[in-house]
């Protein structure tokens, strides 16, 4: 029988949940959830389709942690950022399944839709820009579409970083959004990260307004 590695990994986190489960509550309890989606492991470390594991990335350095517990089928940390108590997620489901490690936290924490930010790669943006909105559709993007499928609607902000799109139309967008970016591209990336960082904190200050201004340039 041939068995997946998505299906691997989801084995993994059924024991990991199970091992948390008596576990209790950290000492602050989360008023915000911060997901940065991307794809598990080293193969994708660092593609296009990982924009959102970078901003983690930007934001560990910015506030000094480091988001490596094991809890809620994601790598997850809690830190204060703008004077509020954020639950920062890496999902490790696999991009297609993003909203099966949020959810499980939203639950757990009883943490309202709408205190839910979600930061991840946008092919309609080019490399150096970002999009902040209020709500909205999956647009085509898996991992959104898993977390309105299975958080309970689209009425969540969210961080859009463009990562550039396909070079030609036959091009497969798989192979686009997996690929990595050109040395170029990275150094906008990273200071895109930068100020994903600064738009997160103003967000969850209740400043939507503002870092939309700042920002959606």
């Amino acid at each position: 029988m041939c068995v997946s590695q998505e299906n691997i990994i989801m084995s993994i986190w059924d024991v990991f949940d199970r091992l948390s489960s008596g576990k209790s509550r950290e000492s602050t309890k989360p008023e915000f959830i911060i997901a940065g989606l991307g794809n598990p492991g080293i193969k994708y470390e660092n593609t296009r389709h990982n924009a959102g594991f970078m901003a983690v990335s930007a934001m560990e350095q910015k506030y000094g942690f480091k988001a490596d517990t094991f809890k809620y089928k994601a790598k997850t940390a809690v830190c204060d950022i703008g004077g509020k108590s954020c639950l920062i997620m890496k999902p490790e489901t696999f991009m297609n399944l993003s909203g099966e490690a949020v959810s499980q936290a939203m639950g757990f924490y009883k943490i309202p839709l709408e205190n839910v930010l979600v930061i991840f790669d946008d092919i309609s943006l080019e490399p150096g820009h970002m999009r902040i909105r209020r709500k909205g559709s999956a647009g085509g993007h898996n991992g959104i579409k898993s977390i309105i499928e299975l958080c309970g609607g689209e009425d969540f902000p969210r961080i859009k970083i463009g990562v550039g799109k396909k070079p030609r139309p036959e091009y497969d967008l798989a192979d686009w959004v997996l690929g990595k970016f050109s040395d170029d591209d990275r150094k906008k990336i990273d200071e895109v990260c930068k100020n994903a960082c600064d738009a997160a904190e103003l967000i969850v200050k209740g400043e939507i307004s503002e870092a939309m201004n700042l920002y959606n340039r």
